[in-house]
């Protein structure tokens, strides 16, 4: 027995250097620099749906409450010129809401920003907003579709008919340099790997006739997969270039860093990185304001990476 103790001892104590490793390994933050406006700031942010129908509780109304402030300070420090959100939604037990309180709550505490891929709940699902500063971009067009069997089906379940996930989609015109480009905010399933590439298969299938029209476009989001793995790949297959994230970007809502990035900017056409990836690694009023962290890259458009 006592032997056995020592053995169930040393195996938990070699799981804890183990977790304590990764976390360091997967950790690190830094002040996001001024943004230039010679440059196009992009960001991508995963901030957590609100559970409606409860008054207490992680995730639930009132942790709102206690997370909203936080997240308005998270957007702030991002200072970005386009930030994709994903689960901003306030759910109340179905897909269909006109109720988002986090997109409302960061619409009126930041005017000099509007919301593009958003719409009429009936018949655009707007709980992945793309914000813009509205005294520089133009919204063009937009768009989604489901990970699905019927992919221009509003809500359909996914491939394996589990809950509904999308893409959605907006086209921008830089005022400052006439400069169009689009950028679509991508979250996948991160229970099915099934599910995850066949969703990713549609994001390529998607984007191949923007590729091909030499446009410019940004494929952004919470992919759930890190760099290096088959679901990247198919988009890299198209030409996608993702930004090299050192790190965590999803931390279980407790600063907790085990694994690399599953959130990722990546982008195709006449762009190039010329600042970050950035992630914000940090509390906000001695809170995380969801369980992911902001990640933010900087580009200059009109150019290509040689």
């Amino acid at each position: 027995m006592i032997k056995l103790m020592k053995a169930s001892l040393a195996t938990l104590l070699a799981l804890l250097t183990i977790t304590g490793c990764q976390h360091i390994r997967n950790s690190g933050s830094e002040p996001v620099p001024v943004a230039s406006a010679q440059m196009l700031r992009l960001a991508t942010y995963n901030v957590h749906y609100i559970i409606m129908q409860e008054e207490t509780g992680p995730w639930s109304l009132g942790d709102w409450e206690r997370r909203k402030v936080p997240m308005d300070q998270a957007f702030k420090a991002v200072d970005a010129d386009i930030i994709a959100f994903q689960e901003m939604e306030s759910f109340a037990g179905r897909s269909e809401s006109d109720v988002n309180l986090a997109l409302d709550w960061l619409l009126a505490n930041n005017p000099d920003y509007a919301a593009a891929a958003v719409g009429p709940v009936d018949t655009f699902p707007s709980t992945q907003p793309i914000l813009y500063r509205r005294d520089r971009f133009k919204v063009l067009d937009q768009g989604w579709f489901f990970f699905s069997d019927t992919p221009d089906v509003i809500y359909a379940r996914t491939f394996n008919g589990s809950y509904p996930a999308f893409a959605s989609w907006a086209l921008f015109e830089d005022a400052q340099n006439g400069q169009d480009f689009c950028v679509i905010n991508i979250h996948t399933d991160y229970r099915s790997r099934s599910n995850r590439l066949q969703s990713i298969a549609l994001v390529a299938e998607r984007i191949r006739p923007w590729i091909s029209a030499r446009e410019t476009v940004f494929a952004v989001g919470d992919l759930n997969a890190r760099l290096g793995s088959a679901a990247l790949g198919i988009l890299e297959d198209e030409g996608v270039v993702f930004v090299p994230v050192d790190g965590a970007t999803y931390h279980f809502d407790r600063g907790i860093n085990l694994f690399g990035a599953i959130d990722h900017i990546g982008y195709v056409g006449a762009a190039s990185l010329t600042g970050g990836p950035f992630v914000l690694r940090e509390k906000f009023n001695d809170v995380w304001p969801t369980d992911h962290y902001p990640l933010v890259a900087d580009f200059v458009l009109g150019s290509t990476d040689s």
